[in-house]
């Protein structure tokens, strides 16, 4: 069974959405199976394939309403071996109406059944909150992968994620665990970049990915494209790191 990764931070900027789809395409590029669950009512990632989210019927939250199954509404991208379960703005009002079931916290993991099976990886884009969608996705994943604009706020909030996840392993009965913390929009040449690195170490100790993502304007222009930008200029800086992170990730499955 393939593992179940959220993408995970409150603060939005900071290459969450960026890191979920571009990760999940350089792994499925290089011959893993992978399916992208995108569980943010802003569906960046879903457009972020060029999907055009306005007009589906069938997504992340008719699944979650029990009116769809989740196999039924996966679409398979342009890319060979990714396939999407695509989100639209509809998702916005799941908040309120998963409040009022019984085991609220755990219909995401319970929708998702045994899909996992069928796929090397499973990544969750978790919205930029930290409400009842976000703990779903956590509940329903085995690990975390937390990216980190490399700026001055960067650690203001990790108190509150950090809370929530000891939250989700404590009271959900959760194995959940921090797979790596990706320092994003990094720039080692600038003395802001060097400190919020030291900074994230002292924090986050060695769960610190050695790949960092670096501020490229090819990743923000990828997505109006609608492909990820290691299709889209698959020699550009961005795209590189991204491919360099899915070879970082698959080596740490490979040593354990």
């Amino acid at each position: 069974m393939g593992e179940t990764i959220a993408i995970l931070n409150q603060k939005g900027g900071c290459g969450k959405t960026t890191t979920a789809v571009n990760l999940a395409t350089a792994l499925a590029l290089i011959g893993k199976r992978v399916l992208l669950i995108d569980v943010d009512p802003q569906g960046n990632a879903t457009t972020g394939f060029g999907i055009e989210k306005n007009g589906l019927e069938h997504t992340i939250y008719t699944v979650l309403s029990e009116k769809d199954r989740i196999q039924d509404v996966v679409i398979r991208t342009n890319i060979e071996g990714l396939d999407i379960v695509p989100s639209n703005i509809l998702l916005s009002g799941a908040e309120v109406e998963l409040s009022k079931e019984i085991g609220r916290e755990v219909i995401l993991k319970n929708r998702m059944g045994g899909i996992a099976y069928n796929y090397d990886y499973v990544f969750i884009d978790v919205p930029p909150s930290l409400g009842l969608l976000t703990v779903n996705a956590l509940v329903a994943s085995d690990s975390v992968i937390i990216p980190i604009q490399a700026e001055y706020y960067a650690l203001e909030g990790m108190a509150d994620l950090m809370k929530i996840l000891t939250l989700v392993k404590s009271r959900l009965d959760s194995s959940l665990n921090i797979k790596g913390i990706l320092l994003t929009l990094y720039d080692k040449r600038t003395r802001l970049g060097r400190e919020v690195y030291r900074n994230v170490k002292e924090y986050f100790g060695d769960n610190i990915f050695k790949t960092t993502i670096p501020r490229n304007v090819t990743l923000a222009e990828a997505p109006s494209h609608g492909e990820p930008c290691v299709v889209y200029d698959e020699e550009s800086s961005g795209a590189i790191a991204y491919k360099n992170l899915a070879k970082e990730l698959i080596s740490m499955e490979q040593d354990v």
